[in-house]
């Protein structure tokens, strides 16, 4: 019997009877209290009972071969899964679980029930029966020990951390239910004092509306007795003054009635004529000097005020003077403004008649001097891909576009029909890229193929932009295709980023590996469009991918505050939003997208044209501030005064660098322009620094030139 065989049959042979414990019976645990079990010694502990064998002598697999009898029996006995079933599998008879693990299973349950009689049990105290069945399996399994006890130790200092971090938190936890109720009763007693203050505010404003109708009622009856008095006052005038008429006349008839009745007693009485006639004599006097008098008294006061009205009728009078008054001012200050008006008008009309005759001009000679329209339908016989594809490259372009497209289009074909291109040389004014003599072959990529590549040349650009533009182009290529092919694709790319113009991609880049372009201003000008997208995107809470005209609108104010609202509205409707739309959300990602061949959408070629066309007129305004002529020179003191007259936001830094750009001088060989200059040799060494303004111009126009803030606004005469 070979080594095998005897280990397989030691296993095999049942124990006569198991091991108990002395002093414990088969029902009791035969490992005693959970507590001492760390205290014995492994010799008074039981050993592991041996595992249960089949009836032909291999290891029982329990419970595996018990859960599988059922999928087993219903295979043929013929096939060869049958054959090849071991023996004991043939013979599924006496399966029972074994004894050990029943034990084991009958100690756990009972250490269990007396953990959960006891009334200080915790739950890390449940787990010391769990701990010493699995010490018995790391006892009498020797071959694992070593694994199982370094699983147990694991899980060991995992829960000592755990109850470690437990036990520290625990504070917290008892301070956080502190602050929280000390917090809930600050917010009841804020909520009580504001519903107290609520209320009282409420009775206040009651009371005070309640005032209000009261003084409004108290308003409308005082009106109303003053209107009432008033019209009694003018009657109570009216029959005043008619009481004084009729009194005057009254006192007149009196007057003259007395002295009727002293001339008829005079006359009837018998004792006149016996008077003395001195005394009638010298009565007669002083009657007839009391009469010239008086007479002479009437004569002044008829002088004195025979054109004096009454005052009811000079009051009248007066306060119709002054209505007519009140009305001359506001005619004649209608008059002023229509005067105006009319100045205005007749400026207007002469400017509009002179525009009028300008355009007349213009009219007539480009009618004497222009060409019939094209009839561009031609060209789609010619175009590859017939009609169809004319009318996609034609949409919504000019001319001037047309040609160019028509251009790109034959340049293409013979592109394609050339298979070599002549070498350059070596000579000072060929680039780096294109050195080379005799014949390059071409290698006719497609378009798509050539913007992928510009795209992972600007990718790659951003972990290599110390060397110069053209040198990192040329590095790029001959890591990618090798150095024997570099210069073949070279001469292939620049033939087609100079032939496709039309193309954003493309002829940005043409535009940076020329020097037409800094690469500052392709990098700036993806930073911005990268930001209006996540400014979008921001404004988007929902995630729908959906804005309103008014975010959208909004977003451009923010982020280009210098446009004007005819630029914000020009963006509005290249993205999609015309006057008149019925659509109340813009699917904005849709603005954002490019094609295979690099081109993109509208809304982002009018942000390019726009930012040109800013940059255009920033320089033009400069050259105006100047007020000099292409071929004068220009100084530096001149340019930066210009320069800050027409963008006072512009900062020292951005100053700087926008005079070193026009200048070729380093920032930091920059003379101090901020003191006053003083002495002929700074004065001469600062016009020995000028240049032609064309030259500056195309400087800063090569530059990423823009506004920084808005103008001051001219003082108004």
């Amino acid at each position: 019997m070979d080594n095998a065989q005897q280990r397989l049959y030691s296993f095999s042979k049942p124990r006569s009877q198991p091991r108990t414990s002395k002093g414990t019976s088969d029902d009791e645990s035969p490992y005693g209290d959970s507590k001492f079990i760390q205290k014995r010694n492994y010799s008074q502990k039981w050993k592991a009972l041996p595992w249960q064998f089949s009836l032909s002598g291999h290891l029982s697999p329990w419970p595996t071969f018990a859960s599988g009898q059922t999928v087993l029996q219903n295979q043929k006995p013929c096939s060869d899964e049958h054959r090849k079933r071991p023996s004991w599998q043939h013979h599924p008879l006496g399966i029972a679980k074994p004894k050990y693990l029943e034990q084991l299973e009958n100690y756990l349950r009972k250490e269990l029930l007396l953990l959960d009689l006891g009334t200080d049990s915790t739950q890390e105290l449940r787990l010391q029966p769990y701990r010493e069945i699995f010490d018995f399996f790391i006892e009498d399994f020797k071959t694992y020990k070593p694994l199982l006890s370094s699983i147990k130790n694991a899980y060991e200092l995992m829960l000592a951390y755990q109850r470690d971090k437990i036990r520290t938190l625990e504070p917290l936890k008892a301070k956080l239910v502190t602050v929280n109720e000390d917090c809930n009763q600050r917010i009841l007693a804020m909520r009580a004092e504001e519903k107290s203050e609520i209320a009282t505010l409420k009775n206040e404003k009651m009371n005070l509306l309640k005032l209000i109708d009261k003084k409004n009622e108290e308003k409308i009856s005082l009106q109303s007795e003053v209107s009432k008095l008033r019209k009694n006052l003018a009657e109570e005038y009216l029959h005043y003054l008619s009481e004084r008429d009729a009194r005057k006349i009254l006192i007149g008839d009196l007057n003259e009635l007395r002295y009727q009745r002293e001339d008829m007693s005079l006359a009837q009485s018998p004792g006149v004529w016996g008077e003395d006639p001195v005394k009638l004599t010298l009565a007669l006097k002083m009657t007839r000097q009391d009469l010239t008098r008086t007479q002479m008294e009437l004569n002044t006061m008829k002088a004195n005020f025979g054109d004096v009205v009454p005052r009811r009728d000079f009051e009248m009078q007066e306060k119709t003077n002054k209505d007519l008054q009140e009305q001359l001012d506001s005619l004649k200050a209608d008059y002023e403004e229509v005067c105006k008006e009319h100045e205005l008008l007749l400026q207007s009309y002469m400017m509009t008649l002179k525009e009028r005759d300008q355009f007349s001009a213009e009219l007539q000679e480009i009618q004497r001097t222009s060409t019939p329209r094209p009839d561009w339908t031609k060209c789609e016989n010619v175009v590859a891909g017939g009609s169809e594809r004319w009318h996609i490259l034609a949409e919504g372009k000019n001319s001037d576009q047309l040609v160019d497209i028509l251009l790109e289009e034959i340049g293409e074909g013979l592109l394609r029909e050339k298979d070599f291109f002549q070498g350059l040389g070596y000579g000072e004014d060929v680039p780096v890229f294109l050195q080379c003599e005799g014949s390059v072959e071409n290698k006719k990529p497609t378009k798509k193929f050539v913007v992928k590549l510009l795209k992972d040349a600007w990718k790659e650009r951003l972990t290599d932009e110390k060397k110069k533009f053209q040198d990192f182009f040329i590095s790029f290529l001959e890591h990618r295709f090798g150095p024997s092919e570099a210069i073949a694709w070279a001469y292939t790319i620049f033939e087609n980023i100079k032939l496709f113009r039309t193309n954003e991609v493309m002829s940005q880049f043409y535009a940076v590996l020329m020097g037409k372009m800094a690469e500052s201003v392709y990098n700036n000008y993806r930073d911005t469009v990268a930001q209006l997208q996540k400014e979008m995107k921001n404004a988007d809470s929902q995630n729908e991918g959906l804005l309103t005209s008014e975010q959208f609108s909004n977003i451009l104010k923010t982020t280009f505050p210098l446009k004007k609202e005819d630029a914000i509205q020009e963006l509005m409707e290249a993205g999609g939003w015309h006057v008149g739309n019925i659509a109340d959300v813009l699917n904005y990602p849709f603005l954002f997208m490019e094609s295979e061949e690099g081109q993109s959408e509208p809304f982002v070629q009018k942000l390019w044209e726009q930012y040109m066309a800013e940059k255009e007129a920033y320089l033009q305004e400069l050259q105006q501030q100047l007020g000099l002529k292409l071929n004068q020179e220009v100084t530096l003191s001149k340019l930066r005064k210009a320069l800050m007259t027409i963008d006072p936001s512009l900062d020292k830094q951005t100053l700087s660098a926008y005079l070193s750009q026009a200048f070729q001088i380093p920032e930091s060989e920059l003379p101090d322009l901020e003191k006053e200059k003083e002495g002929e040799e700074e004065e001469e060494e600062e016009e020995s620094t000028a240049v032609e303004l064309q030259k500056v111009l195309e400087r800063l126009h090569i530059a990423d030139t823009k506004r920084m803030g808005p103008r001051e606004p001219e003082p108004t005469s």
